[in-house]
């Protein structure tokens, strides 16, 4: 007799279980597609949500960064302090503006950027001249930073502050994976001078693609939907005033992303019950996970841990229909940036990137996924 095989557990699919057709629909029906009302409301409960002032809807989250590093002033041929460890996206858009992405080791418990080492770098490796801070062997111009808060931890943004201050920094945060993440009551993105977000089909919420720049800058703010329109600075006529964009959010996504934004609270709550039920049911494996910044209050977006042969493991639950993935390469190993600068003492980022693996973790699991998810790690670790 045949066993049937058991039902996947997806690694981090979407939920759509909201007024996302409804929503969609009425912005067919409107006629309105590249702008309109959805995408007013949608941009509106984002700022409600994040305190930020302005939020400004855009079809990535790779071009919000781009165009956030555009609006931050770095120009072709300046260097960008990055995290080595990260998706690439964070690098691919520094190099989208001609310049190159400076890798600093990551801190081997949350995985963010060890601020200790880039302190060093910027004390032993930079001088200042005219209000700048330039890399003391090639005098390129070191113009921002882009802290990444992994998962949905947020780095710590008051230290990172004071050191871009002191070195006439630029702050743009990549807070991809963190809309819901807080520290100390006030949202990830909305710390620097710009933040960026992404609703990836795979994101806490989605807009199947999108993205958001996130600032308090009135004027940036006012320049960023210019840039994203292509630059068009007349109303009839087609007067480009600057290299533009195509890089709008579409209405009917942005109607997705409405009915999404309805639903956030008890998306997050499910993210952090999932990361909760992992670390207590895993507490007796040889397993790792990510340490929080100290008030941090984090989505929790993924679920991920730290285990020896992290990749034998994801192949054993493969055949046990429970999708994972591998943490992603670390920047530096990446064939692009091999020629970049990566400034490190341990290489923690490879030994993280080696030994991560991302459990399933989707806003629609249930517990029974989640014991068969552990029951099966238990069973192989063991």
């Amino acid at each position: 007799m045949e066993t049937s095989k058991p039902s996947p557990i997806p690694l981090c699919e979407p939920n759509l279980n909201g007024r996302e057709k409804q929503y969609m629909a009425e912005a067919v029906d409107s006629n309105w597609l590249s702008g309109g009302s959805f995408l007013r409301r949608f941009e509106q409960q984002l700022t409600d949500y994040t305190g930020a002032a302005h939020a400004i809807g855009v079809s990535n989250g790779t071009s919000a960064l781009q165009v956030a590093l555009t609006l931050a002033g770095v120009e072709k041929g300046d260097l960008v302090l990055v995290p080595d460890l990260t998706f690439v996206a964070t690098a691919n858009a520094v190099k989208y503006l001609g310049a190159d992405p400076v890798m600093i080791d990551i801190d081997a418990a949350t995985w963010l950027l060890d601020l200790d080492l880039m302190l060093d770098f910027l004390e032993n490796h930079t001088y200042q001249n005219h209000g700048g801070c330039f890399h003391r062997e090639n005098h390129r111009r070191i113009k921002a930073i882009v802290p990444v808060h992994l998962l949905g931890n947020v780095c710590e943004m008051g230290r990172l502050l004071a050191i871009a201050k002191q070195f006439a920094l630029t702050v743009v945060e990549d807070a991809a994976c963190s809309l819901g993440s807080f520290k100390g009551g006030k949202h990830s993105g909305t710390f620097g001078l710009l933040g960026t977000m992404s609703f990836n089909s795979n994101k806490i919420i989605t807009t199947a693609g999108g993205g958001a720049i996130l600032t308090n800058d009135d004027i940036l703010a006012k320049r960023a939907r210019h840039l994203i329109t292509q630059a068009k600075s007349h109303a009839t006529e087609y007067i480009h005033d600057s290299l533009g964009f195509n890089f709008r959010l579409v209405n009917p996504l942005a109607a997705m992303g409405c009915a999404q934004m309805e639903q956030l609270p008890a998306f997050v709550q499910v993210k952090k019950n999932a990361a909760a039920f992992y670390e207590q049911q895993l507490a007796q494996c040889n397993v790792t996970f990510q340490q929080l910044t100290p008030g941090t209050d984090s989505n929790y977006w993924h679920s991920a841990m730290l285990t020896d042969n992290s990749r034998g493991l994801l192949t054993a639950l493969t055949t046990e229909q429970i999708e994972t993935r591998p943490l992603w390469t670390p920047i530096h190993e990446l064939p692009v940036f091999r020629e970049d600068l990566y400034v490190s003492r341990t290489n923690a980022s490879s030994t993280i990137s080696r030994r991560g693996i991302m459990l399933p973790c989707s806003t629609s699991i249930s517990a029974g996924q989640l014991q068969r998810v552990c029951h099966a790690i238990r069973k192989h670790l063991n």
